[in-house]
């Protein structure tokens, strides 16, 4: 069994109030809108979108091969501080290799944009090999993901305001 975290972190041009309202408050309808061929639907199956809430990612065939979808449990919406925490409760990778999955996300702003860090926390299945190829390989499409997101914000300023 390993348990450990990774963090990443990334400047974007995009005010941290507009990527919050986009990616965090309105997840359910911007992640279709925006990423069609990774998201193919996102349900809020409990809750009104604050601690608690539980909402489910399905994910295209296309974009996921390991899995079709992933429920994800909000456990802190800090409006203030632009602060949000989650956790995997149900698909994506628990099961096969790991117990346990949460994020943080953080949105501080900045001249010019801001800066997001994204925290993860894991705890893989004993016996279960940890695959630096993987972690990299979520990574990229992390990455891929936000220069989407990013480029959708600044075609539209108008939007997530």
């Amino acid at each position: 069994m390993v348990a450990g975290s990774t963090t990443t972190e990334r400047v974007s041009k995009v005010e941290a109030k507009r990527l919050w309202n986009a990616t965090v408050k309105d997840s359910h309808n911007f992640c279709p809108l925006v990423l069609p061929h990774i998201f193919s639907s996102v349900t809020t199956l409990e809750g009104d979108g604050g601690v608690g809430t539980i909402k489910q990612f399905n994910f295209t065939p296309e974009a996921i091969k390991d899995f079709s979808f992933v429920k994800e449990r909000v456990d802190e919406i800090d409006e203030e501080k632009l602060v949000y925490k989650y956790t995997v409760i149900e698909g994506g990778p628990l099961g096969k290799k790991l117990i346990s999955l949460s994020y943080e996300m953080k949105f501080v702003a900045k001249e010019g944009g801001c800066v997001i860090s994204r925290t993860s926390n894991y705890e893989t299945h004993p016996g279960a090999e940890f695959d630096e190829a993987k972690v990299k390989e979520v990574k990229e499409l992390m990455n891929a993901m936000f220069e989407k997101v990013e480029q959708y914000l600044l075609s539209n300023p108008n939007v997530y305001c």
